[in-house]
């Protein structure tokens, strides 16, 4: 305890909240290439093998008396179909696997997170860019084979004074390209502060003085983010239905 006293009065840091964060090699040293089996590709392969547990294992019985892991899959099925189908319309229904998909991904993802010494992907904006990028090709895709050159007309406001109109148009084309920046920061930044939190605090609880306050400040600030891993991975998936109604509907 002095020894940890003494190194931080010298100025350097006992705990370093950030190396959670940083992508090692799974097996051996040395760099991380692009083909690089990491701790990272493991979390990302443990989430896809939870949702697939979830989702296909969970619900294979299809038993009349569902058991609590079908009942789990049947309420995040009910759920996101009806997210997909308020925003969306029945047209969108037809995308609802691939929305189903993102959501389970990234909400397994921040699950498995908060298991101590757990490695988080969606804390990482290599992974949340990709995921948001996806979306932004997929609805900019779609937009131009549904509604050919009638998709700009999402960019044109209407309703607008004629002299605004050109100013309006400008403004929403540079907003529907941040899309992916917002889309991905939002999710990436989120997790990431919590878990560097959570990691400041438990830091402290090594200091008797302090450690009932820090425990009390761990267990609040994780039981916000068992929430906040559920909201946004909810919100990720309701702004995918909001851009896919732009692509589907782009009148204003």
């Amino acid at each position: 305890m002095a020894t940890e006293a003494h190194g931080a009065e010298e100025g350097g840091l006992v705990f370093h909240p950030m190396d959670q964060f940083i992508v090692e090699p799974l097996f051996g040293d040395g760099a991380v290439a692009w083909y690089t089996v990491t701790n990272a590709t493991l979390w990302m392969f443990l989430a896809v093998l939870a949702t697939f547990a979830l989702l296909v294992l969970g619900s294979s019985k299809r038993a009349i008396v569902p058991s609590r892991m079908q009942s789990v899959a049947e309420l995040a099925y009910g759920f996101v179909y009806k997210m997909v189908e308020d925003i969306c319309g029945k047209e969108g229904v037809k995308f609802f696997p691939y929305i189903m998909t993102l959501f389970m991904f990234i909400v397994c993802a921040n699950f498995l997170g908060l298991i101590p010494t757990a490695f988080t992907p969606t804390s990482h904006f290599a992974v949340t860019v990709l995921l948001a990028m996806a979306v932004f090709l997929t609805v900019t895709i779609l937009g131009f084979v549904k509604n050919g050159a009638g998709f700009l007309s999402l960019f044109w406001v209407a309703s607008a004074p004629l002299a605004l109109r050109p100013i309006l148009a400008i403004i929403e084309l540079i907003s529907y390209f941040v899309r992916p920046v917002s889309h991905s920061i939002r999710l990436a930044g989120n997790v990431m502060a919590g878990h560097a939190v959570i990691k400041v605090f438990a830091g402290f609880a090594a200091i008797t003085l302090i450690s009932p306050v820090s425990v009390v400040a761990i267990t609040a600030m994780y039981g916000l983010e068992v929430l906040v891993s559920f909201i946004q991975a909810y919100v990720f998936t309701i702004l995918t239905c909001v851009y896919l109604k732009d692509a589907l509907h782009p009148h204003h």
